[in-house]
């Protein structure tokens, strides 16, 4: 598990060993969607792998005009590891994007920012590393359906674990009715759970590229499942959100199945979340233990404060989706009032309980795995640095069921909240950008709020929906 090779002359033996014939190049969009190219492994040479490999930078959204396209893909060696779905041997490498105007890597590359996000901790003197846990949640169905016309709209997902199928005949084969059901899903044996074995193959494939799995189970919804992989650093981390939707995704599709990271596809049952452990080291220290409120420092106190103050302009990278908001809502272990405390899922920050010194951390529960992880992780990470910069006090600790509370309530304990829309949260990022500048760019967040609002907030706020027709047709 790790890394399978660590320089140039490596990966050739690498691939020499296991009779590679193909190289296939990955990047990552504005959006987190993963890329690639793939090149003969004949015609690549030592040569090529230092200078890169060219391609159209103006045929990804949102990022170069046609009049400047040519950009650079810069493989990360260290990153290969075989494809385990292809038919012919091929070695898959992450790639950083290039920028051949500037001379510089691309500031708007998601993971170059990730790399500068690293590179300004250390030089802030506050840590050398940042370390991060996501935890990736998803759903399984067994078909999707989706119509998005000028006359009609709609969506039918189905699962043989759904409740709506209870009273269903299926023509060539039975209804056993042992199913989940809605808020069932935690976490009964077969064959309630009807994925055991689907995330077993899962986890043996995401071992087999290198991650290193701690568990998998159903989670609380019908047809919801989460795989556990070990944390690493803020870039690695992100690198292994992109490796485990990829295998999730192929390992659904070879076995006839469709998995969805989208936050919320089930109305009324809980949705899809990306809690993210973190926590800053320096010399081999880890800077979050202390003997403060459930083992914490000041500097842990002070990195949650930042994150909670800015929280409302992060939820534009954490959740970028106009779908992120339906999961937001109270009810649905999906926090969204902004303070912190020990083992308390209702609040939006939680520190996990009995975690030794080396393993004491923060758990931010509200961000989702529709974001791109090195934007979303470079976000948190730049507020937090904020707030041990500027000794930001967190408002807490509240160890009540936060989601038992009115509104009046919040109110009056002085909570914010999370924001209820994607343009309530990218309003926020406009008010609220400075502490993101160390390493984003103006242009690029300039470029990132009109992008999401031309491809997330317009469209969905000019679209009528069903439950529109049910409340006002009749009007």
């Amino acid at each position: 598990m790790g890394k399978f090779v660590n320089n140039i002359d490596e990966f050739f033996k690498f691939c020499e060993e296991n009779e590679v014939k193909f190289l296939d190049l990955r990047f990552t969009d504005i959006k987190g969607a993963w890329h690639h190219l793939t090149y003969n492994l004949k015609a690549v040479d030592k040569d090529m792998l230092e200078r890169g490999f060219p391609f159209d930078g103006s045929s990804i959204e949102a990022w170069q005009p046609i009049n400047k396209s040519d950009m650079i893909l810069k493989p990360d060696i260290p990153t290969a590891f075989l494809d385990p779905f292809t038919a012919d041997p091929t070695v898959i490498v992450i790639c950083d994007v290039y920028d051949i105007y500037k001379g510089e890597l691309y500031e708007k590359c998601p993971r170059s920012i990730a790399k500068k996000a690293l590179q300004h901790l250390k030089e802030s003197g506050i840590g050398d590393i940042a370390y991060f846990g996501p935890e990736n949640e998803f759903f399984i169905f067994d078909d999707v359906i989706i119509k998005d016309e000028i006359h009609e709209s709609h969506y039918r997902v189905d699962s043989i674990e759904g409740k709506w199928n209870d009273d269903r005949i299926y023509d060539e084969d039975y209804n056993s009715g042992h199913r989940p059901r809605t808020k069932g899903g935690y976490f009964p044996v077969p064959p309630t759970d009807s994925m055991m074995d689907l995330r077993a193959e899962m986890m043996q494939v995401l071992e087999e590229i290198g991650l290193e799995i701690v568990l998998g189970h159903h989670e609380v919804a019908q047809a919801q499942g989460e795989i556990g992989v070990k944390f690493g650093d803020l870039v690695e981390a992100a690198d292994n959100v992109q490796k485990y939707k990829y295998v999730v995704k192929m390992v659904a599709h070879l076995n006839g199945k469709t998995a969805t990271f989208m936050p919320k596809p089930l109305y009324g049952d809980n949705g899809n979340g990306m809690h993210v452990h973190q926590s800053i080291w320096k010399d081999g220290k880890n800077l979050f233990a202390g003997d403060g409120y459930a083992n914490l420092s000041q500097t842990a106190l002070h990195y949650i404060g930042g994150v909670l103050k800015h929280a409302k302009a992060v939820a534009a990278f954490t959740n970028p989706t106009t779908n992120s908001y339906k999961r937001l809502i109270p009810g649905f272990e999906a926090p969204s009032i902004l303070t912190y405390s020990s083992q308390n899922r209702s609040a939006s920050c939680r520190i996990p309980y009995g975690a030794s010194e080396k393993a004491v951390r923060t758990e931010f529960r509200f961000p989702d795995s529709s974001s791109c992880p090195y934007l979303a992780f470079t976000a948190m990470l730049l507020a937090g640095l904020d707030g041990i910069k500027n000794k930001i006090e967190p408002v807490g600790p509240m160890d009540e069921d936060l989601f038992e509370l009115t509104e009046e309530e919040i109110k009056e304990k002085g909570i914010e909240q999370m924001p209820h829309t994607l343009r309530e949260a990218l309003d926020a990022l406009d008010d609220d950008d400075n502490f993101l500048k160390p390493v984003m760019t103006d242009e690029f967040l300039k470029t990132y709020k009109q992008y999401k609002f031309e491809t997330q907030v317009w469209p969905d706020e000019a679209r009528p929906t069903a439950y529109e027709f049910l409340s006002t047709y009749s009007c």
